[in-house]
């Protein structure tokens, strides 16, 4: 990935990767990190569906504010990239519902998921529409340097 534009390798990974590695913690600051099945629009806001009930779940029922990491983990070790997010999360009002689980269904079928509606989100179904709204994104430099991340301006 050298001398590539960050914004480029951040796009093409977030485009190409189909999971998500979502850090919440709970009240006390007890960290949990849980890999989700994810769909983006514009690259700020990714959306996700999982139980109510679930750790990571409760936990930013309390803590709204999470990390993400969508890592690719295709490629030779040593070459790996990610795109760091710090975000803030929760679950999907009503009034966003259909075009969140409009977006969520159609990369689910484009990698061959399902067709999802507004209604295997809500009522007695078990499940709940998420999302993280990325207010920082980041890449890995590749300079030599441990840890050394670059900003990235993504639309």
């Amino acid at each position: 990935m050298t001398g590539q534009d960050p914004g480029v390798v951040a796009h093409r990974i977030l485009d190409a990767i189909l999971y998500m590695v979502l850090a919440t913690a709970d009240e006390a600051g007890r960290p949990w990190a849980s890999p989700v099945y994810f769909a983006h629009s514009g690259y700020t806001e990714l959306f996700w569906v999982s139980s109510p009930e679930a750790t990571h779940s409760r936990n930013i029922a309390v803590r709204p504010q999470v990390s993400v990491v969508v890592f690719d983990s295709t490629v030779p070790v040593g070459s790996g990239q990610g795109v760091y997010m710090a975000a803030e999360a929760g679950e999907v009002p009503d009034e966003e519902l259909e075009r969140g689980i409009a977006i969520f269904s159609r990369r689910s079928l484009e990698t061959g998921g399902q067709a999802w509606t507004p209604d295997d989100v809500r009522g007695g179904t078990g499940l709940r529409l998420y999302r993280a709204v990325a207010s920082e994104h980041s890449i890995l430099a590749k300079d030599g340097a441990p840890d050394h991340r670059v900003v990235v301006d993504l639309p």
